[in-house]
């Protein structure tokens, strides 16, 4: 009888040991959830908050170079500086080069806004000049965007025009998006553009042929004019 009375107590013994045991090796033999992606910083929020950036924002999304921004920024090493224009920036660009592009023709002007690294405003005195932007070559009558520091005053300048970094819109280590009141005009573009459109190849030739034709119908005249001046004097 003795015997049968410990048999419960030795049961309860048993099962709590057991679930000691398996309470406590439970977590040590799950692997750690890992950490939730952290989404890259939305470049269109951030803009449309901000206000004012309305065409440029419209830009960032008719030519996609602001989904292909937000993908690579998604790398956390991968860093990017944008430089956005005001409202009253594009307002104040004259209308003829910038109109005659088309979306795929605008990709690179909106690319040369944007600097592949990521460069915090007191860090501009450092920058080599001219900077690389995703627009591409830096080198003369490409896409050149200088850059000069007085104090903490920023100017950035393409060769056409120059402007300052009036102010920070967004900046988290990973992004800045800087403040401009001009529109940043690459020489690859707008230099080609300035003094008018080009005829087309099929056109440039008639116009070609028109223009020295007026001069071949003088020349021709001249001697003409000369041979009878010549033949009365003989006479």
């Amino acid at each position: 009888m003795a015997i049968k009375k410990q048999y419960p107590n030795l049961i309860f013994t048993i099962s709590f040991l057991l679930f000691t045991y398996l309470h406590c090796s439970t977590p040590s033999a799950q692997a750690p959830a890992p950490a939730p992606p952290t989404s890259p910083p939305n470049i269109i929020k951030i803009l449309k908050k901000a206000n004012q950036y309305t065409f440029f924002v419209r830009l960032l999304k008719s030519t996609q170079v602001s989904d292909r921004l937000i993908g690579e920024l998604r790398d956390p090493d991968d860093g990017k500086t944008i430089f956005a224009p005001t409202d009253k920036a594009f307002t104040n660009l004259k209308s003829g080069p910038m109109n005659s592009l088309n979306d795929n023709q605008r990709v690179e002007p909106v690319l040369f806004h944007v600097v592949p690294v990521y460069i915090p405003l007191n860090q501009f005195q450092t920058v080599s000049s001219p900077m690389t932007t995703h627009a591409g070559d830096s080198g003369d009558g490409e896409y050149p965007l200088n850059v000069t520091t007085a104090g903490k005053t920023v100017t950035l300048m393409t060769g056409l025009m120059k402007t300052r970094l009036v102010g920070t819109i967004y900046s988290d280590g990973q992004l800045a998006i800087y403040r401009v009141d001009q529109v940043l005009q690459p020489l690859q573009i707008f230099s080609s553009r300035s003094s008018g459109p080009t005829p087309a190849p099929g056109k440039a030739a008639d116009v070609a042929e028109k223009s020295r034709a007026p001069g071949l119908a003088m020349h021709n005249f001249a001697l003409f004019a000369v041979s009878v001046i010549v033949l009365a004097l003989s006479l």
